[in-house]
């Protein structure tokens, strides 16, 4: 589905990491396969360290804790926000909605909007984009979006497919009506969904279809040598490599001809980050240098589902997008299966920052 918008911007963003750090080789001897071996990958893929939540924190524990940030150093106010959009796959409870729980936590309005919406690696355009429906309501000036994900509590300890990749994290991006000289820029974007690849990134149990119980908890050992249960995620990589190479350039080359411009006009590519080694394929595919595609996230922070997109930005553009306004491409792509962009001016921002979570 393609979409534009004009009178639209980005104002800010944050990105909240739990300061508890591992180490790939703090795991290795976890996984069922040689030191060697699993070194080797470690190059390939990126896998280094990254940051996951202690037992009993959830995603409104790190959303709260951003916010906070910034009504203390006087980058929000509470009273500002009309409408707070929740992207998260790792709710606090089934009910009520989480962004409800923030809501209240923080002593927010009554007077506004709260939206949970589940999506997982496609899921920051899709929460921009959201936000910037929401804007065209003449009641609603600012929106929040969280981005927020814990994922390290839902992957086997000994699956080294997707144990060494996941990070928790939590972001907050500031959307706003644009009345600058400028404000009639478009902003293209592009939501697409496919159902029949659901089982490629997937957490079988603990839904209301086959509920946790100790059978869903039994670790049972794949072809690879990885050991899961039916409650950890199932990640079929193939599937999500071919998928990713598949759907995305064709994404970004019909959006960049929408807004009638070429990659050379592009100053990032700032894409959700599975691993690095998918990233410098894309980035082959779709003939971007390396440096306009960054790949680094998960080797410093891991793979926080849609939050790794901001955290690529507030890591590798941070001070940059304080001082310039930079064209920018973002893309999301995974889980549903669904991918995603949007193409925007984006700079000069209020805060553009990462801060520690101290669990």
């Amino acid at each position: 589905m393609n979409l534009k918008f004009k009178n639209k911007k980005i104002t800010g963003i944050l990105t909240v990491l739990p300061k508890n750090e591992v180490k790939f080789e703090d795991e290795i001897e976890n996984y069922a396969f040689s030191r060697s071996q699993s070194m080797k990958l470690k190059l390939i893929m990126g896998y280094n360290k990254r940051r996951v939540v202690k037992a009993g924190t959830t995603i409104s524990d790190l959303c709260v804790h951003g916010l906070n940030h910034l009504f203390d150093n006087n980058l929000l106010k509470k009273e500002d926000i009309d409408a707070i959009v929740l992207v998260s796959q790792s709710p606090d409870v089934f009910i009520p909605s989480t962004s409800h729980i923030i809501q209240g936590r923080l002593g927010l309005k009554t007077d506004m909007v709260c939206l949970d919406t589940s999506q997982a690696c496609s899921g920051y355009p899709i929460g921009i984009i959201q936000a910037f429906m929401l804007l065209e309501q003449e009641e609603i000036k600012k929106v929040v979006v969280l981005n927020a994900d814990i994922f390290s509590r839902k992957v086997s300890e000994k699956d080294r497919g997707s144990r060494p990749l996941t990070g928790d994290a939590a972001s907050i991006t500031i959307v706003e009506n644009d009345s600058s000289s400028i404000s009639d820029t478009l902003i293209y974007g592009s939501i697409n969904t496919d159902g029949t690849g659901a089982e490629a990134l997937i957490i079988p149990a603990g839904g209301f279809k086959m509920p946790s119980s100790p059978e869903t908890r039994e670790l049972k050992t794949d072809s690879k040598g990885n050991a899961r249960s039916l409650d950890h995620l199932v990640m079929k990589g193939d599937d999500v490599f071919n998928f990713v190479q598949k759907e995305v350039p064709p994404m970004i080359d019909k959006l960049l001809e929408r807004a009638n411009c070429t990659k050379n006009d592009v100053d990032y590519f700032m894409f959700h980050q599975p691993n690095k080694f998918m990233l410098k394929k894309l980035a082959d595919k779709m003939e971007v240098p390396y440096e306009k595609m960054p790949h680094n996230v998960v080797e410093n922070f891991g793979n926080a589902n849609s939050v790794s997109t901001p955290t690529n930005i507030t890591f590798n553009l941070g001070e940059k997008l304080k001082e310039d306004s930079l064209k920018i491409c973002l893309a999301g792509f995974g889980a549903g299966l669904s991918w995603s962009s949007l193409l925007l001016e984006m700079g000069n921002l209020e805060f553009c920052e990462m801060v520690d979570y101290d669990d």
